[in-house]
This record gives C-alpha cells, sequence and structure tokens, in this order.
C-alpha cells in the first residue's frame, strides 16, 4: 500500500506538475507562476520546518539518534544541493520564463557558469545542449525529489503527501520555463511536453528507489527526512526567494506576501487534516 502511495504521490508530483505548468505556459497565464513561486516557497519552508523536521526529531528519539547528529546531517545536506547546483546537476531553468518582460532587472538568481551571461537567460541551456541540459537537470532533479518523497511517505502517509504537493507546487513555475526553452530548440510544443513529462516520470523511479533504500535501513529514516527538509529549504532560500526579491509595487509585494503566507497555511491545513 504504501509502495502504492509513493507512485501515485510522484507521479503527481512529477507529472503532473508539468501538465499544470502547460496549461499555464500555452494559456498565456505565465503571470501567475510568480504567485506560484512565492505559494511554493512558502509551502516548502512549512513542509520543512513544521512537518518534516518536527518528525525526523520524533523519530530520532526512538532510534536513539542525537539532535547534533541530525542538525550536522541538515548543515551536510544543504551543502550537498549547494554543491549539485554549482555543478548545474540541480539546476533545471528556473530562472526560464519566470520574470516578466516589464519587471526591472534586479536581483536574478544565476547558477554557476550562467552567472556573467544574465542577458541570456532565455537561451542559456539551449547554447549548451540544444534543450539536453534542461532535460537531464529535470531528470536529476525528479529522481531526487521522488527518494525524499518516499521517504515522506514510509514515515507517515499524510506527510508523504505534503511532500508531494510542496515539490509539485515548486516544480510548476520552473517547468513554465523549461517548456519556453525546450519549445525554442524543438519548435514543436507537443514534442517539448512529452520529453519534460518523460523527465517528470523519473520522479516516480527515484520513489521505488526511495522506498527500497528507506525500507531496507529504516533506522536511518531521520536522516532521509532530515535530507529532505534540506532540499526543501535550500530550494526556498537560493532559488525562489532570490526570484522574488524584486523592486514591486506595495500592492505587488502585498500579493507576493499573501501567497508566501498561503503557502505555509496550505501546509498548516494539512497537518491539521492529519491529526484527524
Amino acid at each position: 500500500m504504501t509502495l502504492i502511495s509513493i507512485l501515485v504521490g510522484t507521479l503527481v508530483a512529477g507529472i503532473g506538475s508539468v501538465w499544470l505548468a502547460a496549461l499555464l505556459a500555452y494559456a498565456l497565464l505565465s503571470r501567475f507562476t510568480q504567485h506560484l513561486l512565492s505559494l511554493a516557497a512558502g509551502a516548502l519552508l512549512a513542509t520543512a520546518f513544521t512537518r518534516l523536521l518536527p518528525e525526523a526529531f520524533e523519530l530520532s528519539v526512538e532510534a536513539g539518534v542525537s539532535a547534533q547528529a541530525l542538525f550536522a546531517a541538515l548543515l551536510v545536506g544543504l551543502v550537498f544541493f549547494f554543491l549539485l547546483d554549482k555543478a548545474e546537476l540541480w539546476h533545471h531553468g528556473h530562472e526560464h520564463g519566470n520574470e516578466p518582460a516589464h519587471a526591472p532587472h534586479t536581483h536574478s538568481h544565476d547558477h554557476g557558469s550562467h552567472a556573467p551571461h544574465a542577458h541570456e537567460d532565455h537561451h542559456g541551456h539551449d547554447h549548451l545542449s540544444g534543450g539536453w541540459a534542461v532535460l537531464l537537470g529535470d531528470s536529476v532533479h525528479a529522481f531526487g525529489d521522488g527518494i525524499l518523497i518516499a521517504a515522506a511517505f514510509v514515515a507517515d502517509p499524510r506527510l508523504g503527501v505534503a511532500a508531494a504537493l510542496a515539490v509539485m507546487a515548486h516544480e510548476v513555475p520552473h517547468h513554465v520555463g523549461d517548456l519556453v526553452v525546450l519549445r525554442q530548440t524543438l519548435n514543436n510544443p507537443r514534442a517539448a511536453l512529452f520529453k519534460l513529462s518523460l523527465a517528470g516520470g523519473v520522479t516516480a523511479i527515484g520513489g521505488v528507489m526511495g522506498y527500497l533504500l528507506v525500507g531496507a535501513l529504516h533506522e536511518y529514516l531521520p536522516f532521509f527526512l532530515v535530507v529532505a527538509a534540506s532540499s526543501f529549504i535550500y530550494v526556498a532560500l537560493a532559488d525562489l526567494i532570490p526570484q522574488l526579491q524584486k523592486r514591486l509595487s506595495p500592492r505587488e509585494t502585498a500579493a507576493q506576501v499573501a501567497w508566501l503566507f498561503a503557502g505555509i497555511a496550505l501546509v498548516a491545513t494539512l497537518g491539521e487534516w492529519a491529526q484527524h
């Protein structure tokens, strides 16, 4: 039953996010991606700090794991995802298509070697490998997400649901950008959607692998949850929030903050549901 839940959760997070992104991108609703960025940042931070980390510490008491060891794992996880980002393996078009054309260029989050070429944000991956860099980055990221979602489901099915929804929320705006890049390289919207869906489907493979790993190493489940939390924290603080740090009108800023709290409220609501 747990494996079935993992497969459903990972497919919804992986492929569902791609199709929702396509709806936004192809229906010319990309202006909502900024709101989704705020929602995703709130959901990821809330999931990490109010769901994953508390669950990890509760399980650590049963497993005899010290708090110091978990905090060390959290630190190692943050550094690990930073290094993956520098290696372009965790990067998958986060900047593409997320910034409105009229927005002033203030803070931009450019990864690795892309920093000197901020003016080429919409074509960087195209110049690297005709869109394959986007698909490779998405596949690696999706595989990792699948493992983390599986760890959450093994700990608590309702925690897994929260993790899957948080992953989906932060993937949607990023996939909008990926579709923009792939459409430029493939000149075929259907092919772009199909290939990105395949990359998203790797989430399910990661979920199965995570289920096998966590099942075999159940005593290390607190560490799996801490690594999942470190991933969510890193994505929120290093990827999403920097994209939101722009000069906005008071009304736009209020909307941004409202969507951020909406993401937190979404996770809190799931937490209340989990207690019933």
